[in-house]
C-alpha cells in the first residue's frame, strides 16, 4: 500500500480529508453512519469493543468503512495486549502485559520475544483489514505511574524502553501495520487517570528532556505519534501537551518527531470544553489529526467541522506515514509462537 499527498484524498475528486481519525458506532456499518461519514471523509477509523465479534465480521465492517470514504484510509485499534486489547479470545491470542512480558524475558532475548509478539499481533490485525496499531507506548514506568498505566510500559528506564518499543514497532511495520507511538512526550510521572481528570506533572524542564521525553527522541523517525493530555507545569502551566502550542513545537523541535502527529482520544476528561473545543484547540497548537473515539454522530460531526480539512504539510506528513504499509513477507504463526513461548520460558 502506497500513497502520495493526491492520494490521501478521495480518488478522482482532489477532496481533502477532514483532520480526524474516527469511531464508529457498533458492528455493522448501516446506511446512515456511512452517509454520514462520506460526508465527514476523515483521514481514517478506529474501532473498538463495541465493533469487535468475529473475524469475518470486523473484515466486512473495515471494507465499508474504506469503501464510504472511497480510497484506501487506515484503519487504527489498540492492541497493545494485556488489558489494553479490543481483539481477545476465543478468536485472537490473549497475549501478557507489555511490562510483565518484559520482565518475564531474559534480558538477552526482550527485544526478540517483544518483535515475536508484535509481528504476531500485526499478521492478526491484517487479516482484518486493520493497518494501524496504537501502540507501542514509550513511556516509563515510575514509582508513582497511574495503575491504568504502569503495566502498559515497556519498563522504568529510558533504555529498555526505547529498545522494546523499537522491536514493537519494527514488529509492526515488518507485518503491514502502521505504529503509533505514544504518549509523546511522556505519560510515566502522570499519577492521575487522563481519561478521567486532567494529570499534572511539577518535574524540572531539564528533568524531563533528560528521563521522560528521551524515549520519544530516540523513536522520532517513526511515522505516527499519538500525544498526551498532560500539563506540564514547568514547559506550559496553563494546557495540556495536547492543546499547547509551546508543548507541540518542543515535540517537533526539542524531541524531533516530524511524523504525523494525532491527539489522544479528545472525549478523554483531561480536556475541556466541548469536542468542537478541543478539536480546534489541538489544531491550532500544532497537532495533525483530532482522534475521537466514541462514535456518537453529533459529537464526532461536531468535531470534523472544528477540525476543518487538513492542510498541506499534515497531507504530506500523512502521505509518508501511509507509504509505510508495505506489504508483508508471509510468516508461520506456529513457528513463531513457538519461539515466543520458549524464550518467555527462559
Amino acid at each position: 500500500m502506497r500513497a502520495d499527498a493526491d492520494e490521501v484524498g478521495r480518488e478522482g475528486q482532489g477532496t481533502r480529508p477532514s483532520a480526524t481519525i474516527i469511531g464508529c458506532q457498533g458492528p455493522v456499518l448501516g446506511p446512515e453512519e456511512a452517509a454520514f461519514i462520506r460526508d465527514a471523509n476523515p483521514l481514517g477509523f478506529i474501532l473498538f469493543a463495541r465493533n469487535i465479534e468475529e473475524p469475518d465480521q470486523v473484515r466486512r465492517l473495515t471494507d465499508a468503512l474504506r469503501a464510504a470514504v472511497g480510497r484506501d484510509a487506515p484503519v487504527l485499534i489498540d492492541q497493545e495486549g494485556g488489558r489494553v486489547q479490543r481483539l481477545r479470545a476465543p478468536h485472537w491470542r490473549e497475549w501478557l502485559p507489555p511490562l510483565d512480558q518484559v520482565k518475564a524475558s531474559p534480558p538477552e532475548v526482550m527485544e526478540r520475544g517483544v518483535w515475536l509478539r508484535y509481528r504476531l499481533i500485526a499478521d492478526e490485525l491484517r487479516k482484518l483489514g486493520i493497518d494501524a496499531n496504537c501502540a507501542p507506548s514509550a513511556d516509563i514506568a515510575g514509582p508513582d505511574t497511574h495503575p491504568f498505566l504502569r503495566n502498559r510500559c515497556f519498563g522504568s528506564d529510558a533504555a529498555t524502553v526505547v529498545k522494546a518499543a523499537r522491536a514493537a514497532a519494527n514488529g509492526l511495520l515488518e507485518g503491514g501495520v502502521l505504529p503509533v507511538l505514544k504518549h509523546i512526550p511522556g505519560h510515566g510521572r502522570a499519577i492521575a487517570d487522563s481519561h478521567m481528570e486532567l494529570p499534572t506533572v511539577d518535574a524540572p524542564e531539564a528533568e524531563l528532556l533528560r528521563a521522560d521525553f528521551a524515549p520519544f527522541r530516540a523513536l522520532a523517525d517513526l511515522p505516527v505519534g499519538m500525544t498526551a493530555h498532560i500539563r506540564f507545569r514547568a514547559i506550559d502551566p496553563d494546557r495540556p501537551a495536547t492543546a499547547s502550542p509551546v508543548m507541540i513545537d518542543l515535540i517537533r523541535r526539542r524531541i524531533g518527531f516530524q511524523g504525523l502527529l494525532m491527539t489522544d482520544d479528545i472525549t478523554m476528561q483531561a480536556l475541556s470544553g466541548t469536542a468542537a473545543e478541543r478539536a480546534r484547540a489541538a489544531i491550532a497548537a500544532g497537532c495533525d489529526i483530532v482522534l475521537h473515539c466514541n462514535g456518537t454522530i453529533s459529537e464526532m460531526a461536531e468535531t470534523v467541522a472544528a477540525a476543518g480539512e487538513m492542510g498541506d504539510v499534515a497531507l504530506r506528513r500523512a502521505a509518508t506515514a501511509l507509504a509505510a504499509r508495505t506489504e508483508p513477507h508471509p510468516i508461520d504463526t506456529t513457528l513463531l509462537e513457538a519461539e515466543l513461548e520458549t524464550l518467555l520460558k527462559g
